[in-house]
């Protein structure tokens, strides 16, 4: 018998994003992402490991389909 894989159909997390002053009038974001039903949690820098953490936790709708037939 295959074993059958239920994803959540939603996902929810806490995001806190701030600007830090890096000294000479130069700013950057810099964020904590949450996911609330593990707890995991990840600081960044860039928009890119905010995405990348997002993406670990939510699959896109083509894998979600073929992981729940």
């Amino acid at each position: 018998m295959e074993e059958e894989h239920h994803l959540p159909r939603s996902q929810l997390f806490n995001l806190r994003l701030w600007v830090e002053d890096l000294g000479d009038g130069q700013t950057q974001w810099r964020g904590t992402v949450l996911h609330a039903l593990s707890g995991d949690a990840r600081y960044f820098r860039d928009w890119p490991s905010l995405l990348a953490f997002l993406t670990n936790w939510v699959p896109s709708p083509s894998k979600r389909d073929s992981l729940g037939k």
